[in-house]
């Protein structure tokens, strides 16, 4: 009873707010009427007068650039921007759809659930056993029709509102359809696929009488779903993609009359989905040629603008790109898994119809944004076909080289949109390379660089370069350009570079000792380091990236120095390497010596930074240290039981030497620039040695060594005391001489 009672007190109160806002609206109509009557004839009214109205409100076409009498123009008028401004001249393709959303949501939604409530309603129907089988499809079609013709009869008046409507009524007629077939067997396949026919042809027809692109998308999704809504579980795949081109067809027609570009991209959507389930489930030679002829469709499709006005916008563009390298993708594929020859051919097919587009434009000497985009596009097909005679990875190549065709197109349309399409698909690139790089583990008997994993990584090197030439090119005059994204980019476009080598190396020497695989790598890695900072101005590297790569490359000094030459040393004495290696070894001091004089001492800027001095004079006392101790092993072992005796001599009576001397050097060298932090390491390093020698040493010498360590660090200490007080006394000398001068100039003047 309560309920009963709620739902006619919901209907009352439904009932009074319809009454007044019908009102409200028709005093609303009466007052746009009356402004429409006073407004003049010359001026087109398109919507309500307003007396001032910003420039951001206007179309593109009523908005004039620069305006010198913007005070005595005349009253502007608000216009409707979607039908003053055509969708190709939008450069955000996105922002109709969005507008018609924000605009029609709650139509939308509306139509949505009464939907779902008729269908509710017929469940508990069904339920209760009011209605047979029968009866439920017939009032399934009774109500769609009547949802149609209400629709039709709104359409003068409310023409998106009616649109939505009939979208809605269309619906419930495939429902219907595809229920009364598949749950009641109400009839066969084939008669529930010739009413779905009928019902798509009906929509097109209305979409096309009543001139609305909401309607043909809904036509458009119940064509493509109609398969799948009267699917008996048997796969005829030649009837359903006849029946698939044929819709594409009439869709292509459609869109050449009207100019619906949504059409083209949904449909380009449903078909490459069906095609490639296809693929799939049943590789066949029959999907070659359903391919061939949906590329003919959809090429088509991104050609209408430029057939008509010679120019490409930015879906067209877009469209362009998936078009051929979907296809190629495909094909290629096909081909790989019915073991056909040569697979280069739908590649190079592609390329040679795009090559004649470009021939068209160059004939034309016409070398705008439109020649660009064939042109690399041409350019990419054939860099595929070259990839794929070096039978490279098909993904990683096609994905790299995709990658690079978008910024290229973002670089000469300047439209965002490929901007993000190509930092969407980067990542996928860098993904599928890893992937690409983990099979050097089961791979056997690759050859030296000539092979399809480092030929697939050299394909994807040669699109980061052309990545970073393309965003160099990009950032122009833009003092900004040294953002932390860009300097994100950068780092990880020269990684993957200098991975791609270096994986390919220790897959190459992968049967050499420890010692040798550990030296190798780190070699690539501080001469590749090197590289970077040598050719720093070129590559646009900057201040912060290059002090970063000097840290990493001291901190691989350290590394190669320290733990890498251990293992060399130990292999060397064992017999297992060759001692010409340790020259190799060596090698190391080239980049090391160009990093420390130029990068290091003879730039400001790099020393700013405390932590520099300290990090440069750790790798430089740990180089130096180092290299002695290794040259003093091999001078002295003969073989592996003498080594730790060696080890422990140098220990202790060579290496406190070493680092009493490199602090006088610190030391002399901080007083002599009037340089603090490297007096303070100096100190550090002395303070260091006497904590190491009356801590440790003494305790290990014989007493001829601890006298001779003794006298020989108390003169390193009274000369350090010299020379200290030396330079002091200098300095002074020089600041009261200074300032005696000026005293002598100013009692002149």
């Amino acid at each position: 009873m309560t309920a009963n009672f709620l739902v006619i007190l919901l209907i009352v109160l439904i009932v009074i707010v319809y009454s007044n806002l019908n009102s409200r609206i028709q005093k609303l109509e009466k007052k746009i009427s009356d402004l429409q009557e006073n407004t003049p004839k010359d001026i087109p009214v398109a919507g309500l007068k307003k007396e001032s109205t910003s420039p951001s409100q206007l179309s593109p076409e009523a908005s004039p650039i620069n305006t010198h009498h913007e005070k005595e123009s005349a009253p502007e008028i608000y216009p409707n921007i979607q039908e003053q401004v055509p969708s190709d001249q939008q450069t955000d393709w996105l922002s109709p759809i969005m507008g018609f959303l924000k605009q029609n949501i709650l139509a939308v939604i509306g139509i949505f659930t009464l939907v779902l409530g008729i269908g509710y309603f017929v469940k508990y129907a069904i339920d209760k056993n009011w209605i047979g089988e029968a009866a439920r499809a017939t009032i399934g079609f009774f109500i769609g029709s009547a949802i149609i013709i209400t629709g039709h009869f709104l359409r003068k008046n409310y023409a998106t509102f009616s649109s939505i409507i009939l979208g809605g009524g269309i619906a419930i007629l495939y429902f219907t359809t595809t229920i009364a077939f598949r749950e009641y067997h109400l009839f066969a396949q084939n008669t529930a696929f010739i009413i779905t026919c009928c019902i798509t042809l009906l929509s097109i027809i209305l979409s096309y009488r009543y001139n609305s692109e909401v309607l043909v998308i809904f036509s458009l999704f119940g064509g493509f779903l109609a398969p799948l809504m009267i699917s008996s579980g048997q796969s005829n795949y030649l009837f359903l993609f006849t029946y698939i081109s044929v819709l594409n067809i009439g869709m292509f027609i459609i869109t050449f009359l009207k100019q619906w570009k949504s059409v083209g991209g949904i449909a380009f959507f449903f078909t490459h989905l069906y095609l490639l389930y296809w693929i799939v489930e049943k590789p066949e030679i029959l999907s070659i040629y359903f391919y061939l002829i949906n590329y003919v469709i959809f090429y088509a499709f991104a050609l209408l603008n430029y057939s008509k006005k010679n120019i490409l916008f930015a879906f067209d563009t877009i469209l362009l790109v998936l078009v051929n390298f979907f296809s190629t993708l495909s094909l290629i594929y096909l081909f790989n898994k019915l073991g056909y020859e040569p697979v280069i051919i739908f590649p190079l097919i592609f390329a040679a119809i795009n090559g004649c587009l470009v021939f068209r434009e160059y004939n034309k000497k016409s070398f705008n944004s439109t020649y660009s985009i064939f042109t690399g596009i041409t350019v990419s097909l054939l860099t595929i076909a070259v990839a794929l005679h070096f039978k490279t990875h098909l993904i990683t190549s096609i994905w790299a080289i995709e990658a690079t065709l978008l910024l290229f197109i973002w670089k000469k349309t300047n439209l965002s949109i490929f901007k993000v399409f190509f930092y969407i698909l980067f990542p996928l690139v860098l993904l599928a390379q890893i992937i690409t790089w983990a099979q050097y583990f089961d791979a056997k008997d690759l050859n030296v660089i000539i092979n399809p994993i480092f030929l697939t990584s050299l394909v994807t090197i040669i699109t980061i370069l052309f990545n970073l030439a393309l965003l160099k090119r990009l950032q122009g005059n833009n003092t900004s350009g040294n953002s932390f994204f860009e300097n994100a980019f950068k780092i990880l476009n020269y990684s993957i570079i200098y991975f791609a080598i270096l994986f390919e190396l220790i897959y190459q020497i992968s049967e050499q000792p420890f010692a040798i695989i550990l030296v190798s790598g780190l070699l690539l890695s501080l001469f590749y380091i090197f590289i970077l900072l040598l050719l720093g101005r070129k590559l646009e590297i900057n201040r912060q990236i290059e002090n970063g790569l000097i840290y990493f490359f001291f901190c691989l000094t350290i590394i190669h120095v320290t733990f890498c030459a251990s293992e060399l040393i130990h292999d060397i004495v064992l017999k297992k390497t060759s001692p010409s290696f340790y020259g190799i070894y060596l090698l190391y001091l080239i980049p090391f010596i160009y990093v420390y004089y130029y990068k290091v001492i003879n730039t400001p800027d790099f020393l700013k930074i405390k932590i520099s001095y300290w990090l440069g004079a750790f790798t430089l006392v740990t180089g130096v240290s180092c290299e002695l101790y290794h040259l003093y092993l091999l001078g002295n072992s003969v073989n592996l039981t003498n080594l730790p005796a060696l080890q422990k001599h140098f220990s202790i009576l060579y290496l406190p030497i070493i680092w009493a001397i490199l602090s006088i050097i610190f030391i002399y060298t901080g007083l002599k620039r009037e340089n603090n932090e490297l007096s303070r390491i100096g100190f550090t390093l002395i303070g260091i040695v006497i904590v190491k020698l009356y801590a440790y040493d003494v305790w290990q010498m014989d007493n001829i060594s601890r006298i001779i360590a003794f006298i020989l660090l108390g003169v390193i200490l009274l000369l350090s005391s010299f020379m200290f007080q030396r330079l002091k006394n200098i300095i002074k000398n020089l600041v009261d001489k200074k300032e005696e001068t000026d005293k002598n100039e100013n009692s002149e003047f």
